[in-house]
């Protein structure tokens, strides 16, 4: 199957830019309330439930994560320059190639997933399907966290760090992503809209959701 073009062109950007990108974002998690829903996303899901962070970049969320105490806990990502990253400085931690559109685990495999800003880059018209298969993920009961940028224009990153690549960071608003959350099935759980820190441009939306408990996976 042709691989989307939106999907060559966001691995192409983070091939090219994966070292910069993690020493720029190396202490990212130092912002209170973003480590508040870390803190209860973990502790809904519970010890032993396997745990995907889907898009993980560096490997820095699924690190963290691993520190809440969830015992089962891997990243995925389309950058394999990212992997590389990740697996050296997180060599206890499991990471795999792939997409999160299409992810090589059977139905119902996970008790938690999240998506950290890894939806920002694919189109509003393939969201249907990007959380329709967030949802085969889970089982029943299952929780997602779901963070991006609020805007209604695309922020275009061009030649960062002086590399020669671009790419659009999408920016959406909580009341156009939560219909298609509930149309995909999800249950809402909690919408947090915070202000934007020193570094950052745009209000912040982090979103809980749940699977139904009583969906068969």
């Amino acid at each position: 199957m042709t691989e989307p073009d939106f999907v060559t062109a966001t691995r192409t950007f983070y091939d090219t830019i994966a070292e910069d990108y993690a020493d720029l974002f190396r202490t990212e998690l130092t912002k209170p309330l973003d480590r508040a829903m870390f803190a209860a996303f973990a502790d809904l899901v519970g010890p032993g439930g396997r745990v995907a962070d889907l898009g993980c970049g560096p490997g820095r969320i699924t690190a963290h994560l691993a520190s809440l105490g969830l015992s089962v806990v891997f990243g995925l990502d389309l950058s394999e320059s990212m992997l590389a990253i990740a697996r050296r400085e997180n060599p206890e931690l499991r990471f795999e190639h792939g997409s999160m559109l299409a992810v090589d685990l059977p139905d119902g495999s996970l008790a938690g997933a999240v998506s950290w800003y890894s939806s920002i880059h694919t189109p509003v018209d393939e969201l249907p399907a990007l959380f329709a298969e967030f949802l085969r993920l889970l089982a029943p009961g299952g929780y997602l966290l779901l963070a991006f940028q609020i805007g209604d224009e695309p922020r275009r990153h061009d030649r960062p760090f002086g590399h020669d690549v671009e790419l659009d960071f999408l920016r959406r608003r909580p009341e156009q992503v939560v219909p298609l959350l509930l149309a995909a099935g999800f249950t809402p759980v909690s919408q947090t809209v915070r202000e934007p820190w020193p570094n950052e441009s745009t209000p912040q939306a982090i979103l809980l959701v749940r699977k139904s408990p009583s969906e068969a996976p």
